[in-house]
């Protein structure tokens, strides 16, 4: 028999906590493994920290690594999973580089990723998983897959891998393949990734490629949503390649005949077409006349005699309509047409109906800074310009003279049925007073009127037919005037004489102090009233004269 001692120095030194020893399997549990390693007692192996326990059976001999001669229970502490990480470091080591690629098998889940055995544990980040951030890191648990060694740090015995970068470099290969042997005009086929608003991102098996809004159809379309499906499978045409920046344009309307090419010999000039408002905007209508090929309707086009607008005052998206092509321009694609010219324009009758010096009664519908709009008839509309109210007044403000919704006689002074326009004239009805002037007024002679403007330099006096003649404050009385409204009021009746009678500048000056004079006196007060005029007085200048009564006014 051995000395006890003896057999205890060779025990220990056969057994050193931390090295490999071999064992046998005496008994396979529900979770553990009873391995008898020739020490004193046996030692327990978790079941987990085999590859696959279910192959384990009694008898067979297994490496293990020593962790504790004895426990708490006078057990052996003992690790297959640890034994087999140290057997195989030294050959990880020597057969896996950083860079290289090896295959490992998923064991659980830790803080920020997953934990791989590849023969020893190593750690896969969570943003190495996948290109696609993954939802649930259990789905991988227990799966093998290949893995791309991004990092051996010997002294901590730590690994680190990268699926997403194999996966990656995967798709660059088979991408750069794709653009390598694609050629523009071929068909191929894809699936519908992912849409946005101006277009369709396509998977053409591992490449992308993007299918605009604006080749998709030959017709109007809103939205790519109209076309494709998320996850359809579609044929497509190659119109681009940018192999540089591997970016590919695809086609869907391309694989079919452009209508546009015979549109010239399908819808001629002036021919009549049927079709569905698809559009409307302010200025006008798109019209659909076949599938891919619209036209447009300018606001312009819609009626002779109607002032539309805007085009939803007639249409509607959804009516359909008939139309004339206007004008076709194939290489932009552009089709003009007209609603209107389908009817006779009533402006081509006009001249011969209204022909210059015709009498015409019209009801005022509009007024503007220039002159007034009469509609002579539904549709057709004449101008008085403010220069053909008035024979006797120089008009500023129609407002002054017409009324809106007033019906009113007018002589017409011209037609232009190129343009839609006719011009008229309220003063042309009437006999010009300044033509027979001196058989109305002379000088000398003693007149009543009517204040009916106030100006700085004097008042208007409208006299009995309708003629107008000028007081200069210097006629208004013997001593100095310093302002008009201090002595006069507009709508006052008043007695004058006139003292001037300019046919030429159709003037009539007045003086009220001179009432009573004698001839002689006249003479005087006429030159005295010439001399006081200044520039920019003139007897009819009632704009001036607003102007300048407003100011006195204000003050």
């Amino acid at each position: 028999m051995a000395n006890p001692m003896e057999q205890y120095l060779s025990d220990v030194k056969q057994f050193v906590e931390g090295s490999v020893v071999k064992g046998t399997i005496i008994e396979v549990r529900a979770n553990e493994v009873l391995v008898d390693i020739g020490y004193k007692s046996e030692g327990l192996v978790p079941k987990h920290e085999f590859y696959d326990p279910e192959s384990l059976s009694v008898g067979a001999e297994i490496e293990v690594l020593l962790e504790k001669i004895e426990d708490e229970d006078g057990l052996v502490v003992l690790s297959h999973e640890k034994a087999e990480q140290k057997k195989n470091w030294d050959h990880i080591v020597t057969v896996c580089q950083e860079g290289g690629t090896i295959e490992g098998r998923v064991r659980g889940k830790v803080k920020g990723g997953l934990t791989v055995h590849i023969g020893v544990e190593a750690f896969l980040p969570a943003s190495q998983i996948d290109v696609i951030p993954p939802r649930n890191l259990d789905d991988y648990v227990g799966k093998t897959f290949k893995f791309k060694v991004v990092k051996i740090n010997q002294e901590r015995r730590n690994i680190v891998l990268s699926r997403r970068e194999l996966i990656e470099y995967e798709r660059d290969e088979k991408r750069r393949g794709l653009l390598g042997g694609m050629k523009v005009g071929e068909i191929r086929e894809g699936v519908v990734k992912n849409l946005t608003d101006f277009g369709a991102f396509i998977d053409l098996d591992g490449l992308d490629g993007l299918l605009h809004i604006t080749d998709m159809s030959w017709g109007r379309i809103n939205h790519p949503s109209e076309m494709v499906k998320v996850g359809e499978k579609i044929e497509v045409m190659i119109l681009e390649i940018d192999r540089e920046k591997e970016r590919v344009s695809l086609g869907l309307k391309q694989k079919n005949r452009n209508p546009w090419d015979d549109i010239a010999a399908k819808f001629p000039i002036n021919s009549k077409v049927h079709g569905k408002v698809v559009s409307v905007v302010p200025y006008g209508a798109f019209v659909e006349i076949e599938e891919g090929i619209e036209g447009m309707v300018h606001v312009s086009e819609l009626s002779w005699t109607k002032r539309v607008a805007r085009a939803s005052d007639v249409l509607k998206v959804g009516d359909e309509i008939d139309a004339m092509v206007l004008e076709i321009k194939r290489d932009e694609q552009k089709i003009s047409l007209g609603i209107r010219q389908l009817e006779a324009n009533p402006w081509t009758h006009v001249p011969k109906k209204y022909p210059v010096g015709t009498k015409v009664t019209g009801k005022v519908r509009n007024l503007t800074n220039f002159g007034a709009f009469v509609e002579v008839e539904e549709g057709i509309d004449g101008m008085v310009h403010v220069s053909d109210m008035s024979w006797t007044r120089k008009v500023t403000n129609p407002a002054d003279i017409l009324k809106k919704g007033q019906t009113v006689e007018a002589m017409v002074l011209e037609v232009d049925p190129a343009n839609q326009r006719m011009s008229l004239g309220l003063k042309q009805l009437e006999v010009d007073p300044w033509r027979e002037i001196d058989k109305h007024y002379r000088m000398g002679d003693l007149v009543k009127g009517k204040v009916v403007k106030l100006a700085s330099f004097g008042a208007f006096i409208e006299l009995p037919d309708k003629l107008e003649g000028l007081v200069h404050i210097s006629q208004i009385r013997e001593e100095r005037i310093e302002k008009m409204k201090d002595v006069l009021k507009v709508g006052e009746e008043v007695n004058a004489r006139v003292i001037k009678i300019d046919q030429a500048e159709r003037r009539i000056g007045l003086s009220i102090k001179a009432a009573n004079y004698s001839m002689e006196q006249l003479e005087v007060e006429k030159r005295m009233f010439e001399d006081a005029l200044k520039p920019g007085e003139a007897i009819v200048d009632l704009e001036h004269a607003f102007d300048q009564a407003q100011d006195e006014k204000n003050q």
